[in-house]
């Protein structure tokens, strides 16, 4: 078993469910994002079309962990708070965790971040707790209101996500940082690839 993500980038509209549910589900602190969405200029800002007038328009990458295959955050982490389970999800022991931020400095994908309140490293888990509890769907996927998130087992041909990776081409998020990152952008519409 191998989860991973299939993000259709047609369907997401920059709403930032994803990122409300997340924050929801984790009771994460003010400013402390988990998933984030990012238009073109890889900003959180919602009013950046692109484009020339008439033709503009606005584009948005929701961005988790990536759940690296080679995570350059758990070479880095002195305690091995961070860590990858058998199943390939990228974790982080809350516990052990000492707060150093050298995970964050090594995340190519900007997906960690400092928790103020707490002093450890957040990051999206791939909801593990509700997948480990047999519950299909993390927050994000069961919450966009287009449907734009799959999370699934890479591994298995019959399931949700490797349908869509094998009918739609897919590419990854800086995919030159050679990490083998599982969350994989598609656009299932027929005007062009992402």
């Amino acid at each position: 078993m191998r989860y991973g993500f299939a993000i259709n980038v047609h369907r997401c509209v920059g709403c930032r469910t994803c990122t409300v549910a997340c924050k929801m589900e984790f009771r994460l602190p003010g400013g402390v994002q988990r998933m984030r969405v990012l238009n073109d200029a890889g900003e959180t800002t919602y009013d950046v079309p692109v484009g020339t007038y008439p033709d503009l328009a606005f584009h948005w990458r929701p961005v988790p962990c990536q759940h690296c295959d080679e995570p350059p955050c758990t070479q880095v982490c002195p305690v091995g708070a961070t860590y990858k389970r058998d199943d390939g999800i990228v974790a982080v022991d809350e516990v052990a965790c000492v707060g150093c931020g050298a995970c964050v400095a090594a995340c190519p994908y900007g997906a960690r971040q400092m928790d103020p309140e707490a002093a450890v490293v957040q990051k999206c888990s791939l909801c593990a707790h509700r997948l480990d509890a047999g519950i299909d769907t993390t927050m994000c996927q069961l919450t966009c209101p287009n449907r734009a998130i799959t999370v699934g087992d890479l591994d298995d041909p019959a399931s949700e996500i490797a349908r869509l990776l094998t009918t739609y081409d897919a590419e990854l998020y800086e995919a030159d940082a050679g990490t083998g990152p599982r969350a994989y952008y598609f656009d299932s519409s027929p005007r062009k690839a992402i």
